[in-house]
């Protein structure tokens, strides 16, 4: 496949003089249970079958590496592009039974948004991802499973929270999260596209008829202005009131229901963001935000990154504030810290063997 077509874009080619069922067999094989090749796709015509092996890859990302969590629930894995820079993707087990998966995918190799506490940042941005690439992480993970007996269907849920900012790659992630959400058995609000506030990007959201209705999370991470501008430098003066203001509107556009509610992401910093200050303004900014619900995460260390964990007392401080106000406030189970597959450790260097 060359860097200037996709996957998709060789297969449409291919199959522009096909049938419209034919298009549909060819999509479904892309997702179809046990598949690790073309050649295992039946109902393709051999004639057809063999042209598009010649033209295009059954898999955009090839597997560098795999690393395995000690308590067995996180597995990292690096994969490689076709013009060799590399990404990370996570596969995390749910606690509860029967048991789950999550898998935990990157839009970008590296981000643009340098936010302080987070080794992707301090790779720059190094390109977009294209659907194919962030859709072929959720099918590795498929291929992963199936080799262990866990069936696809186990999959449950989605989260764009991996390496990257997702609404500076707004086509290639509404794609992906169509796609999936029309060939797989996962629906849309088990589908989380996080994001550090791109207005822009959230303004077209709202506009666009084909937008999926997943859910969003926001990277807040401060509800004081000056503080959010030094934790997130791409922070936009005057954001926090826009975010107010879009939240209705995007439940107005995708009216409130069960789990569709907005994700306030908190990244707990031990003196930067956990402090009285920082708590009232936060309790309040959450009530403030249509149907939202606050996530508190326990900053993971990163190399050469001098932020410390806030302490568990003030992360029931901050909880208990939040929740007086009426609005829901968990704090996130952490895993594959041991890894580095955890919230803000995803990092390739590239020039790094493994």
């Amino acid at each position: 496949m060359s860097a200037q077509q996709t996957r998709t874009e060789i297969l449409k080619n291919l199959l522009e003089q096909e049938p419209a069922y034919r298009q549909k067999q060819v999509l479904l094989g892309l997702f179809q249970e046990h598949a690790r090749a073309w050649d295992d796709i039946k109902t393709i015509p051999h004639a057809l079958r063999e042209q598009i092996k010649e033209q295009t890859p059954w898999l955009t990302v090839q597997e560098v590496k795999t690393f395995a969590s000690h308590d067995g629930r996180t597995v990292k894995a690096i994969l490689e592009l076709h013009d060799t820079l590399r990404i990370e993707t996570v596969l995390m087990k749910n606690s509860r039974q029967p048991v789950r998966y999550t898998i935990c995918v990157s839009s970008q190799v590296g981000c643009a948004m340098r936010c302080s506490f987070c080794a992707t940042g301090k790779m720059g941005l190094k390109r977009n991802l294209t659907a194919d690439e962030i859709i072929d992480q959720y099918r590795y993970w498929c291929a992963y499973l199936e080799t262990q007996g866990v069936l696809r269907a186990d999959i449950t849920n989605i989260v764009f929270m991996g390496m990257g900012e997702p609404m500076q790659n707004y086509e290639a992630v509404r794609e992906t999260c169509n796609t999936i959400l029309d060939y797989t058995k996962i629906g849309p609000t088990r589908v989380v596209v996080s994001t550090v506030g791109v207005k822009h990007a959230l303004e077209k959201l709202l506009k666009d008829p084909a937008w999926p209705p997943v859910r969003i999370a926001l990277s807040l991470h401060n509800a004081i202005e000056t503080t959010r501008k030094s934790i997130v430098p791409s922070h936009a003066h005057g954001f926090l009131e826009f975010f107010v203001d879009w939240s209705k509107q995007y439940h107005t556009k995708f009216p409130q229901r069960r789990r569709h509610h907005l994700s306030l992401e908190y990244v707990l910093l031990s003196g930067v963001n956990d402090g009285v200050k920082d708590t009232q303004a936060l309790a309040l900014y959450a009530a403030k935000v249509s149907d939202a619900r606050v996530n508190l995460i326990y900053w993971n260390p990163v190399q050469q990154i001098a932020f410390h964990r806030s302490l568990k007392d003030a992360a029931l401080a901050i909880q208990k504030k939040v929740k007086e106000k009426g609005v829901i406030c968990t704090i996130r189970d952490t895993q594959g810290q041991d890894i580095d597959a955890a919230c803000g450790q995803l990092i390739v260097q590239n020039s790094v063997k493994v």
